[in-house]
C-alpha cells in the first residue's frame, strides 16, 4: 500500500468589501502613501465594518466559498481547524461555531493560535491527522479580524493590518502529492516585541487597561523586522537544502504577507525570481492567519498538478517556519 500523504484538494477565500486605502489613512494618522508603499508594499487593506461580526463571519464566508467551488458536502468533513489570532471571544472556541454554521455536523473542531504562523502550523497539524489514516477530510481555515485589535492612532501598526480569511481542504493522497516536509521553529525571546499587554490572565481587562489602550497590538517594528527577515529566509533555504531543491525546482513561494521587503529577502535567499512569488500584500495588507490561504485562493488558477510549493511564515512569540508541498490538482 502506498504511503498516505495530505494533499490540498480545494481552496476558498473571503475579504470584506470596505477598502481602507493609504489615502484614507493619511486623514487618520500622520503618514503618507509613499512612505507606506516604500516600507511595506501595502496600498490598501480590507476592513470588516459591520457591527456584531467577528472573525467567525470571515471564516464562515471563506469556508462556504470553498465548499461551493469544490462541491463538497459539509457533512463529509471530519475536522475543522481554525487558525486565528483574533477569536470571537475567550473560552467559547470560535472554530466550533464556524463548523456548526457551515453544516459540518460530523466534524470536531478547535482553534489554533500561533500569531502570523497560525495557518502554517495548522497545515502541519492537518497533515498529521490525514496521514494517520483516521481522517479523510480536514478543513483548515485561516481568519483574522485584525481591525478589532488595532489602534488607528498608532501609525506603527494601523498601516499594516487588514481583515480576511482563507480556507483549504486536506484529503489523503497516494500519488505522492501534498505535504512533503516541514521545518517549524519557536523562540520565547520574541514575547516582548509583538503582543497585546492586557486582556489575558496576567493583566485582566479593567477600566484602567482600556483607558491606557493596552488591548491593542504593540509592535517593536525594527526588532520584529530583523528577526523576520533572517528567520523566514533561513528556514526556506533550509527546507530546500533538505529536499534537494534548487531555485529552478521550486515553482512557487507562498510567503506570509507581512512586508514586501521581507518577502523579497526570502525570495532572494531561495534564488527565486519575482514571478515565482505569490504576492497580494498590496491589496490586503497583513491579514495574519489568512495571508497564506488567500494567496492560494488568488493564484489557484495558475497552479498545476505537481508544482513544488514552499510556504514560509513568521509571527509573534516568536513563531516561524517553512513547509514544502506538492500541488495535487489542475485548477482549469
Amino acid at each position: 500500500m502506498s504511503k498516505i500523504t495530505a494533499a490540498i484538494t480545494a481552496v476558498g477565500g473571503y475579504v470584506p468589501e470596505y477598502v481602507l486605502t493609504n489615502q484614507i489613512l493619511e486623514t487618520m494618522v500622520d503618514t503618507n502613501d509613499e512612505w507606506i508603499v516604500t516600507r511595506t508594499g501595502i496600498r490598501e487593506r480590507r476592513i470588516l465594518k459591520e457591527e456584531g461580526k467577528g472573525t467567525s463571519y470571515l471564516a464562515i464566508q471563506a469556508a462556504k466559498d470553498l465548499l461551493e467551488k469544490s462541491n463538497t458536502d459539509p457533512k463529509d468533513i471530519d475536522m475543522v481547524i481554525l487558525a486565528t489570532a483574533t477569536p470571537d471571544m475567550p473560552v467559547a472556541v470560535t472554530g466550533v461555531y464556524v463548523a456548526s454554521e457551515i453544516g459540518a455536523v460530523n466534524a470536531f473542531s478547535y482553534d489554533l493560535i500561533a500569531a502570523c504562523s497560525s495557518f502554517l502550523f495548522g497545515m502541519s497539524t492537518a497533515a498529521k491527522y490525514i496521514e494517520s489514516g483516521r481522517y479523510k477530510k480536514v478543513l483548515l481555515i485561516g481568519a483574522d479580524k485584525m481591525s478589532s485589535i488595532i489602534d488607528y492612532e498608532d501609525r506603527a501598526t494601523c498601516i499594516i493590518f487588514g481583515d480576511g480569511a482563507g480556507a483549504v481542504l486536506f484529503e489523503p493522497n497516494e500519488e505522492g502529492f501534498g505535504v512533503q516536509d516541514e521545518f517549524l521553529r519557536t523562540d520565547g525571546v520574541g514575547r516582548p516585541h509583538l503582543k497585546i499587554d492586557a486582556g489575558g490572565s496576567i493583566l485582566p481587562a479593567s477600566a484602567e487597561t482600556v483607558a491606557n489602550k493596552q488591548h491593542y497590538v504593540f509592535q517593536d517594528g525594527r526588532t520584529v523586522f530583523k528577526f523576520a527577515v533572517s528567520n523566514m529566509a533561513e528556514v526556506s533555504e533550509k527546507i530546500m537544502e533538505r529536499n534537494g531543491l534548487s531555485g529552478d525546482d521550486v515553482h512557487w513561494l507562498v510567503p506570509h504577507q507581512a512586508n514586501k521587503r521581507i518577502i523579497d529577502a526570502t525570495a532572494n535567499r531561495m534564488n527565486l525570481p519575482e514571478e515565482k512569488v505569490m504576492i497580494n500584500i498590496d491589496k490586503y495588507g497583513n491579514t495574519t492567519s489568512a495571508t497564506l490561504p488567500l494567496c492560494l485562493n488568488d493564484y489557484e488558477k495558475q497552479l498545476k498538478k505537481g508544482d513544488n510549493i514552499v510556504f514560509a511564515a513568521f509571527g509573534g512569540g516568536f513563531t516561524w517556519g517553512s513547509l514544502y508541498l506538492k500541488w495535487a490538482y489542475n485548477s482549469n
